[in-house]
């Protein structure tokens, strides 16, 4: 090992600097335990930065005998390195007790991710072997018929991911926007309450934020009338958010609900399970009962979770049937059901795939351009914007924020009118998400609060909101603190309006209770006209305008621009240069993570 000590502060990781929170935890990690070895070290430290930026863990071969920052630093070959970690008394073996795990991946973990992700993959793998007992097949066939009759989709994905849902304890389903995974669900919940007979079941609905609940439990309250009486009895009207659901408490990372203390309930179904990260995915897991079932509905392609790990994608990296279950699928659905071969892992039998979509027409410009930048075709991508053939498809080529206020200004006319006529806040609410313009970052000009600084000046500027004024009517904010008193949420939305001589902020929560807050009591909180990509995740509106900065970042990549065009319903208009989109639908990341590999078993 040569270089630099370790500690110096302007030694970076291969790839970026790494954060003083990284490296002062690192720093501590180390002092606690004596190590004075420069590879064990910079091991320590590059764990923590990425745990910091998402990985579950370092992969030794991706780094060893590469060059730190400006070259002053060389780490060590991969078989030294990995001899002297294990020597260090830092470093302990899956299975022991020590602040660091080092498998035999190689891969070096923060003693708690290596837990999360070994008892998760362990309880996943024993819900995807056992077989659920005494389901009814010839009931499940009838009833599997009367829930999809006559589907044009061939092969019947729904049906499909029904049969599977109803004979595997874990189902896994993905699929693209619109493309029915709520209404599939729905009715997997049917043909479950059909099984169980007059017994209503005990069924929980969940996503992680309190706007993807109140969209979860919108969708199944509108699919559940066309239901028989008969089926429609267990299915609940109400979703929460994952943390009530588990039972939250403050300034703790433990829940009320657990191992010791599981969820009194039959069947889990949690919606955008893409943004669960891997801790809160195995705490949910580790409340469940024994015999509980787990639904997971979500889009592999989306943006990962903000926190550690990309668990719905290292779940759907397995696909194809058993030929054992791909011929009971066939015999329930009726769905021709070809089987993958003889050596399949147990979870592949719990995935389906939605391929779809019933939201965007074929001719859609959105769903199209969203599966090319999905397939990370660049250059077909950029000439379908540059045609400008699709009504529903706009490309802004300015590098600047030029007329950006009154394009905002437009977008939001029917919420600023309802907001001045002093109208039902419910009714405001629903005006307000018609419209969005989205960011890669949250800083900076190009960022979403400079855009929310830009359209406040815009409207006192034409005396649209008082001068001076941090709070006014129509003043929209989204929280970014947990407030478990007040039942406020990261990510909920609520809107500021007159109540008699004052005013309060309006949320409508996952059961469509419409409560007001005083601002002297919201938890911290932005303006959010303008919001980033991830906070978007779990929303939807009519239309988004889609800002991205002038020079290239890390978060530019394929699944935020992905992302993005899939939150329109009817309209997305893309403001960036040929440059940037180019290097956004390039970049695919990848988080580190050993799940995908014990989950075959490894």
């Amino acid at each position: 090992m040569t270089g630099l000590d370790p500690w110096t502060e302007s030694a970076a990781s291969p790839d970026a600097e790494d954060s003083p929170l990284a490296r002062q935890f690192a720093a501590y990690l180390c002092r606690l335990n004596g190590e004075s070895d420069p590879a064990v070290i910079w091991a320590t430290r590059l764990v923590c930065q990425a745990v910091a930026e998402g990985h579950v863990c370092l992969p030794l071969q991706d780094y060893a005998g590469r060059q730190l920052g400006d070259g002053t630093v060389t780490l060590p070959p991969l078989a030294e390195w990995v001899e002297r970690l294990r020597r260090s008394d830092l470093v302990g073996q899956p299975g022991e007790f020590a602040p660091l795990i080092l498998d035999r991946g190689p891969r070096l973990y923060l003693a708690r991710y290596w837990n999360y992700e070994h008892n998760l993959a362990e309880r996943l793998l024993a819900f995807a072997a056992t077989p659920c007992e005494g389901v009814n097949r010839g009931r499940l066939r009838a009833d599997l018929e009367r829930l999809f009759p006559a589907q044009r989709e061939i092969p019947d994905q729904q049906k499909l991911a029904a049969a599977v849902a109803v004979l595997r304890r874990f189902c896994i389903i993905t699929g693209g926007p619109g493309t029915g995974k709520t209404s599939t669900v729905v009715r997997i919940l049917a043909a479950l309450q059909a099984q169980a007979g007059d017994r209503p079941l005990s069924i929980a609905l969940a996503a992680p934020t309190g706007k993807a609940a109140a969209r979860l439990q919108e969708a199944v309250r509108s699919a559940r009338l066309d239901l028989p009486e008969s089926m429609r009895q267990g299915i609940p009207e109400c979703a929460s958010t994952l943390h009530r659901l588990l039972g939250a408490r403050p300034d703790s990372i433990r829940f009320h609900h657990g191992r010791d203390h599981p969820l009194p309930v039959e069947v889990v179904v949690v919606d955008e399970a893409s943004m669960v990260d891997l801790a809160l995915l195995g705490k949910l897991v580790d409340a469940l009962p024994d015999k509980a079932r787990l639904i997971l509905l979500g889009d592999k392609d989306q943006l990962a979770a903000v926190e550690a790990g990309a668990v719905f994608a290292d779940l759907c990296a397995h696909s194809g049937y058993s030929a054992e279950f791909a011929a009971l699928l066939s015999e329930v659905s009726g769905v021709r059901c070809a089987s993958a071969g003889l050596f399949v892992p147990a979870l592949a039998d719990c995935v389906v795939f939605l391929r779809h979509s019933h939201r965007f027409r074929p001719d859609s410009g959105i769903f199209a351009l969203a599966g090319l930048v999905n397939q990370g075709r660049v250059r077909p991508a950029l000439e379908l914007l540059a045609r400008g053939a699709h009504p529903d498809l706009v490309w802004v080529r300015s590098r600047e924020t030029d007329r950006l206020a009154e394009r905002m200004a437009e977008g939001y006319r029917a919420f600023l009118e309802a907001v001045q006529a002093g109208g039902d806040p419910r009714a405001i609410l629903k005006l307000f998400d018609r419209f969005r313009v989205l960011t890669a970052h949250r800083d900076g000009e190009r960022g979403a609060r400079g855009v929310n600084r830009l359209f406040e000046e815009w409207l006192r500027q034409h005396r649209r909101i008082p001068p001076g004024s941090r709070w006014y009517a129509g003043r929209p904010v989204m929280v970014t603190r947990n407030d478990y008193a007040l039942r406020l949420f990261n990510g909920d939305i609520g809107v500021a309006l007159g109540h008699g001589a004052e005013l309060k902020v309006y949320f409508e929560d996952a059961e469509g209770t419409l409560r007001g807050v005083a601002p002297a009591r919201l938890p911290e909180h932005d303006t959010v006209y303008a919001m980033t990509v991830h906070k978007s995740q779990g929303s939807e509106f009519d239309e988004i305008v889609l800002l991205l900065p002038e020079t290239e970042s890390p978060v530019l990549d394929r699944p935020l621009l992905y992302t993005a065009l899939t939150r329109a319903r009817r309209r997305v208009e893309i403001r960036a240069s040929q440059a940037i989109l180019e290097a956004a639908i390039r970049r695919q990341p990848r988080r580190a993570s050993g799940l995908a590999e014990r989950l075959v078993g490894g």
